[in-house]
């Protein structure tokens, strides 16, 4: 049933063909037939060899299988077999992560109890919850999970923690009504939700929605749907496709222009096809893999884990840090903060009060006296308890008669708390300053407002009374009545200690937090005051509801709180910000909280969290702190900006000289370079490549959120790439018309070229500052030093014919060195221009 809650009983007894006294077993055999059982969807997962399978999908993947398949088909077996070794890996890390995000499902499961008492043939049986079904009359009491969505018939003295479904701290009050339909989730007193528990109390309710269609069942829903491809993946997979269209278009270029110019067709063919090798980045999976790898490993080491390694590059991209309230910006642990007499000034007196109420209540056990008892210093044992009325729904008020010490001159004192309004009808009058007696109607209006004040600013507000029963004789029959009012009890969800600082460092990281939380706006208000939100950006539930998704896109990127929220309100913000073009991480801690959580960007959970919101999130901090998100941000950032370092490096240099020799293979007789040389060329250029894991990072690009661009890395590619290729037009000019170079010089001497070039440049594009002043890693430039050395050693040493090569003149060398030199001091120039006028730590999505 929809809206079940806006329902009187009768009508839903109607709808559902039942009544007081229940179902028989054959009408609930029937109805189980119907509607099937009680249990959550179960869908048809992937085998594990189709989860394998479909880490191959990325278009960067399918290009270096077929480079690997060409590579072996030309003999070079070893630079085949690298790259598939390279696939292999990354594709088995990949399917580890998702095959473990398989179990959430599973853990959802099983916090749910096994069997319900319930009405069958006019008599309470216990029964397994799946053969539950519509109509079904249940009997609840203390530690009872509910077993499906039910609406409440009666109840005596009912309490729930709803806290894993609505966030909310405080015990729920269930009592039986009629409910708009447009009441937030945590409003709907009258309504019991699967999944959560019984606090105290006892009450019978109908079964309205089995589990499938249950709030809980929603949330298991969105957490066996397939995840949604992160920003980072969406941008592997556009660079992947930039490469498919440039790599096709050139190939094919380079192909027809050689059968053309009448050149040997296998000739043509094996030349276009090593191109096509070359102008792949085909470290690009390893530099990934090693990139997240040093990341997760070096945030291992500050409590940080990482489930799902894409999750670190994502927290570099993060513009929107939405977070739960409950647990994670508080502490989710009532406190009483503040004991106020009715001129609203402390009152040690009124706290002692309470804790003498709380200390000898024998009713359940509940954060309200918890919080009370942990704020007291004294020793009550030996007061004596007489008598304990229980706290009812009907008043909603609990006393305690005891006899005192001579702190209270051995009195016996009747002292109740409870409903702030319930307390002032028992009470007849107050205790003025001088301790004598006056009309509570005397201080009415003032009192009220105090209480409004204090509720308004997101306070938990209870009443406090008491009196002298000294005189009396027998309390069987005594009554709380005729009370004198001591003051207000004021309880709070209290802050975390580091969160405010930690919320500043994010704004200044260019991370904007934003608060959701299912508690009430005021409470939600008044917390998101205290950490600097904006009380006034707030929407709650049930005007959320009325947005769509397109208009919820542009909505939310004015809203600091969001309160009132249901979980699968939660998600449908994630989203929208995602569709407004944010990268979203969230965090929380609760069953409620995994939705929202797993369609983040980068879902963050905490070890003492229930399991289904740690199962859906990809990074689970050790230590419950919000400092680790920061050290999290900052590492994303350096990590992201490492990978885009080897791809501006790859794409440049690779799309001048795959440039270079196609243009130079249209006026030469022989080939500029033969396959295997270019394999070899992309080996050495590479090889350096997998040191920029360990590089650093300049400070000013981790001021702000790194986002994919593909325009900026197009321009890049073709600006870098030009230059790069005019230097090689250079060296052929001074190889042909200066040297006159035959085959194999030529071939040797602009291999050196490219290979040192490459070296040096891929120090210069590392950074935007000047080269002198950003520093390298020192395994960067040790595995640079490594490479230029190997290569002339290669150069000069025998093995160079079976490579096709030959010794450099002096001469040829020294001039190959030379335009190395000056094409670095030129690219210096070009990137200082380039940067000037075009951003890189703060682009933004093509």
């Amino acid at each position: 049933m929809k809206d079940f809650w806006a329902y009187d009983k009768d009508d839903v007894f109607k709808q559902l063909k039942t009544s007081d006294d229940g179902l028989s077993t054959r009408e609930a055999y029937q109805r189980i037939e119907t509607y099937g059982k009680n249990v959550f969807s179960q869908k048809k997962s992937r085998s594990n060899f189709m989860i394998f399978l479909s880490q191959f999908k990325s278009p960067i993947t399918m290009i270096l299988i077929f480079a690997a398949v060409l590579s072996i088909f030309m003999k070079d077996y070893s630079d085949g077999i690298i790259i598939l070794i390279i696939i292999m890996i990354s594709s088995i890390l990949s399917d580890l992560h998702e095959s473990r995000a398989k179990d959430a499902v599973k853990k959802l499961l099983s916090s749910v109890s096994v069997t319900s008492c319930v009405l069958r043939d006019g008599s309470f049986q216990e029964i397994d919850n799946s053969s539950l079904t519509l109509g079904d009359i249940i009997r609840v009491k203390t530690g009872d999970m509910i077993p499906a969505d039910c609406l409440l018939i009666s109840g005596n003295a009912l309490t729930t923690d709803e806290s894993s479904l609505t966030g909310e701290t405080f015990p729920v009050e269930k009592v039986p009504a009629k409910i708009p339909a447009k009441t937030s989730l945590s409003q709907r007193k009258n309504s019991l939700w699967m999944g959560t528990h019984v606090i105290s109390g006892s009450a019978r309710a109908v079964v309205v929605n089995l589990a499938k269609d249950s709030e809980f069942g929603n949330i298991t829903s969105s957490l066996s749907q397939k995840d949604a491809d992160t920003d980072f993946e969406k941008g592997i997979r556009d660079f992947g496709n930039l490469i498919v269209r440039v790599t096709s278009i050139l190939i094919g270029l380079i192909f027809i222009f050689n059968i053309a110019l009448h050149k040997p067709f296998l000739e043509s063919f094996m030349f276009a096809l090593a191109l096509s090798v070359g102008l792949t980045p085909q470290m690009l999976p390893a530099i990934i893999s090693v990139n997240l790898s040093k990341g997760a490993k070096r945030m291992s080491g500050q409590g940080v884990i990482v489930k799902k390694l894409n999750a670190i590059e994502n927290f570099g991209s993060m513009t929107i840090m939405c977070s739960d309230k409950t647990g994670t910006i508080t502490k989710g642990k009532v406190k009483l903060d503040k004991t106020l007499d009715w001129r609203a000034e402390e009152s040690e007196l009124l706290q002692k009060l309470a804790t003498i109420n709380s200390y000898f209540q024998e009713g359940y056990a509940n954060p309200i006296d918890e919080a009370i008892l942990s704020a007291n210093k004294d020793d009550f044992s030996a007061y004596e308890k007489i008598l304990e009325i229980p706290y009812s729904f009907e008043n909603k008020i609990l006393s305690v008669i005891a006899k005192t010490d001579s702190e209270f001159s051995g009195k016996t004192l009747m002292v109740s708390k409870g409903a702030f309004e319930s307390i002032v009808k028992i009470c007849k009058s107050y205790e003025k300053p001088d301790g004598c007696l006056g009309n509570i109607e005397e201080i009415r209006r003032q009192i009220f407002d105090i209480f409004d004040d204090f509720s308004s600013q997101g306070y938990r507000v209870l009443g406090l009374c008491y009196k002298d029963l000294s005189e009396a004789s027998n309390f069987d029959d005594k009554k709380a009545c005729d009370m004198i009012f001591k003051g207000f009890l004021l309880f709070i969800d209290p802050l975390k200690e580091d969160v405010k600082e930690v919320i500043e460092q994010m704004n200044s990281l260019g991370v904007s937090l934003k608060m959701i939380t299912g508690d009430n706006q005021e409470i939600a208000k008044n917390i998101g005051g205290q950490i600097g939100l904006d009380p006034d950006k707030i929407l709650v539930g049930e005007d959320l509801s009325s947005y769509s998704l397109s208009q919820l896109n542009k909505k939310v990127l004015d809203i600091d709180i969001f309160a009132e929220i249901s979980p699968n309100q939660k998600e449908k913000i994630i989203r929208a910000y995602k569709e407004a073009g944010e990268i979203v991480g969230y965090m929380g801690d609760g069953i409620n909280d995994a939705p929202a959580i797993k369609e983040a960007d980068v879902g963050i959970s905490v070890d003492t969290a229930a399991d289904t919101a740690k199962d859906a999130a990809s990074i689970v901090l050790l230590q419950n702190s919000l400092k680790v998100l920061l050290s999290g941000i900052k590492e994303g950032r350096r990590t992201f900006i490492n990978t885009l370092k080897y791809i501006f490096v790859a794409t440049s240099a690779n799309f001048g000289n795959m440039f270079s020799m196609a243009g130079a293979s249209l006026f030469l007789k022989f080939l500029p370079l033969l396959p295997k040389q270019i394999l070899l060329t992309n080996l050495f250029t590479d090889f350096p490549s997998l040191q920029i894991a360990s590089d650093s990072v300049d400070e000013a690009w981790l001021k702000s959120p790194v986002k994919w661009d593909m325009k900026f890395i197009k321009k890049f590619m073709i600006v870098f790439g030009i230059t790069s290729s005019l230097f090689d037009y250079v060296t052929f000019f001074v190889m042909m018309v200066i040297f006159k170079a035959d085959e194999k010089l030529f071939q040797t001497a602009w291999m050196l070229e490219s290979v040192i070039s490459a070296m040096v440049v891929m120090l210069i594009v590392r950074t935007a500052r000047p080269v002198m002043k950003s520093k390298a890693s020192k395994k960067l430039i040790l595995s640079i030093i490594c490479v230029s050395l190997c290569l002339v050693g290669i150069i000069y040493s025998p093995i160079n014919s079976y490579l096709g090569l030959r010794v450099l003149p002096v001469k040829v060398l020294t001039s190959m060195l030379a335009i190395s030199i000056v094409y670095a001091l030129f690219a210096e120039i070009i990137k200082k221009r380039f940067y000037k006028n075009n951003s890189f730590s703060r682009t933004t999505s093509s």
